[in-house]
């Protein structure tokens, strides 16, 4: 028969654990107002298990260890750690969690408990992602608690149903390893991540965790002949280092796949070498990171352009490091970084670190601008698709011809920059140019870039830029654009798409709006057919639109035909060409000529125009 555990003799033992960690930076007096809150905890849940059968306690005693030993954040945020659920589901009250425990730790549990609604405004889990959100205005720590709450739950997920597991894993994915990295909690955020993936696709984390540990014993010896190699050279120049060879996590090595398109023996940089060395307080981080870099380059080859200065450059969770890849003895090139223990350890413990001040006020800043902007508009974009927009992307830094830094999420477009800098010059943006190339504004940034942007005040935003961008100040900027514009009485078809000044036929459709057809489109004639009463008379008269055509020109060859009919469309006409496609097969030439139009009969000037230069033999406009 199984022996029943001793769970007072383990909640003892983990609780003390909570204590020892905070003791050393924790005054006798407040020692016992942590201890008070255990016991509150201890006495409110008394009654409660969980899934696992384990008393209830359990849980905020580890959210509370998590909290003090893994981020290490103050006193009232352990306080609140052991507190998180007391609010939520027991009898006890806020004003008694206030009288016993002050203001501070009252904020903070007030923040983590779930509030409970007849009608939510949006639904009851983005609510609750908005409450947590909404707290950063006024203060950070709720955040870090909530996250050291879902860290546990995360981890003794296996204990729950599958659609439970599935709905837990979903809104960790989604909303708190990206809200973990943006606050520079590298391991927590890769944590998270890894355990949402081995409960949302259990199958394909156990396939890449099998292929890391088949590859980290097939590749053991090399890998660490090269991490004596690295060590040894250090050492010969006397510095000390801890050089480690770290794989990485079956989620970071299965988004790579995706993105890359690679299976895993063909992904490169499965692992990486971290050096880690010991930086006396006040030294010159920077200047010993490379110092180590040049000496190994003397040792090792380095890949062309494979290095990476996040020391000067700081991701905007503060992450530093200095990346460069060096050639191996067996022929590959292997990714290495090189940080000080400071530097790692500010990646252990986010923007909570004592060194990352400057980073958490910018963020924050930047942070609660973003809310407070978001807050004030009702667009179409749902809430925390402009927040994860915004700030749940890698980021990436880019910069102005003056040198000026601008952040922007992976994969932002020269819109998103542009908007960055001001909705002036993002909505009338025309072209760029990219380290001095030029380029089209809907291109892809990427890290290091020189981003110039040129402007033309007839340029305006159009729906298709929506696609293009991935911020939310670019998103709102174009929506609020398109929103203020008049609406139009009705749709053109697309298949016949009429023209101003064409014989056409509206149909009223199932939303009561209107759609206007030529008066042969195959469309409109089926539609009469079935629907004759929904068919409405219509005016369609020009108004300073513009319409994209294309016309189809067939003419004998010869000598400045070309020349000609650019002259005769651009000079004479006055109209910009779109696209020109000219194809010549036993001296007969086939164009194909794009171009904008206000209207049909403006059409019908330009095909006698063009059918009037020399060896045109016919023009026509293309069709479906």
């Amino acid at each position: 028969m199984e022996k029943t555990p001793n769970f007072e003799k383990i909640i003892e033992e983990r609780v003390n654990k909570v204590f020892d960690s905070m003791r050393p930076r924790t005054s006798e007096a407040d020692m016992k107002r942590l201890r008070d809150a255990f016991e509150l905890a201890k006495e409110a849940h008394a009654p409660q298990v969980r899934k696992t059968g384990e008393p209830y306690i359990l849980h905020p005693i580890a959210v509370a260890y998590i909290a003090a030993d893994e981020l290490r954040l103050d006193l009232n945020s352990v306080i609140a750690a052991f507190l998180h659920d007391v609010v939520e589901d027991t009898p006890h009250s806020i004003e008694e969690i206030d009288s016993r425990f002050g203001d501070d730790v009252a904020y903070l549990v007030n923040v983590l408990t779930k509030q409970e609604k007849k009608h939510y405004d949006m639904s009851k889990q983005v609510d609750n992602f908005k409450q947590m959100l909404n707290s950063m205005q006024r203060d950070i720590r709720p955040i870090f608690v909530k996250l050291a709450d879902r860290l546990h739950n995360m981890r003794t997920l296996s204990s729950m149903k599958p659609d439970k597991q599935m709905k837990i894993a979903g809104e960790t994915d989604y909303f708190y390893a990206p809200l973990a990295n943006r606050l520079g909690l590298y391991y927590v955020k890769t944590e998270l991540e890894n355990l949402s993936f081995r409960f949302r696709c259990p199958h394909d984390f156990d396939e890449i965790s099998q292929l890391i540990e088949v590859d980290r014993k097939q590749q053991a010896e090399r890998l660490e002949r090269f991490r004596r190699q690295i060590e040894a050279t250090l050492v010969e120049s006397g510095i000390t280092a801890e050089v480690r060879i770290e794989y990485r996590q079956p989620y970071s090595i299965w988004r790579k796949m995706q993105k890359y398109g690679d299976d895993f023996n063909h992904l490169k940089y499965r692992h990486y070498t971290e050096i880690t060395f010991k930086a006396p307080p006040g030294s010159d981080e920077k200047a010993t990171s490379l110092k180590i870099y040049s000496i190994l380059t003397d040792t090792f080859k380095e890949k062309p352009g494979g290095i990476s200065n996040y020391i000067d450059s700081p991701k905007e969770n503060g992450y530093q490091s200095l990346h460069v890849k060096l050639l191996a003895d067996f022929g590959r090139w292997q990714e290495v970084h090189i940080c000080s223990e400071r530097m790692a350890e500010d990646s252990h413990h986010g923007l909570g670190t004592r060194q990352s001040q400057e980073y958490i006020e910018r963020w924050l800043h930047k942070f609660r601008n973003v809310l407070r902007d978001i807050g004030s508009h009702e667009v179409g974009i749902d809430f925390m698709e402009k927040v994860t927009a915004s700030f749940y992307n890698d980021d990436i830094m880019v910069f102005t011809p003056h040198g000026k830094t601008i952040i922007l999420p992976q994969n932002s477009s020269v819109l998103d920059f542009a908007y960055e800098i001001s909705p002036e010059i993002g909505d009338h943006a025309k072209y760029a140019r990219i380290n001095g190339f030029l380029s089209s504004i809907k291109a892809s940034l990427r890290r290091g870039d020189v981003v110039e942007i040129f402007t033309d005040p007839s340029v305006h935003p159009t729906l298709d830029r929506l696609e293009n961008v991935i911020t939310y100040k670019a998103k709102n900027a174009i929506h609020t654009y398109l929103t203020n514009q008049p609406k139009p009485l009705f749709c053109r078809c697309g298949f016949c798409r009429p023209l101003p000044g064409e014989e056409v036929i509206g149909f009223r459709e199932e939303n009561d709006s209107l759609t206007i057809h030529k008066r042969d489109c195959p469309i409109a004639i089926r539609l009469a057919s079935q629907r004759g009463e929904r068919i409405q008379s219509v005016d369609y008269e020009a108004d300073g639109t513009l319409y994209p055509v294309s016309v189809t020109v067939t003419a004998v060859d010869r000598v400045h035909l070309f020349v000609d009919i650019a002259d005769c469309i651009s000079n004479k006409l006055k109209l910009n060409m779109d696209k020109y496609i000219s194809t010549c097969k036993d001296f007969i030439a086939t164009m194909e000529v794009s171009f904008s139009v206000h209207s049909y009969p403006e059409l019908e000037m330009i095909i006698k125009s063009i059918s009037m230069i020399d060896g045109v033999d016919e023009v026509k406009r293309k069709v479906n």
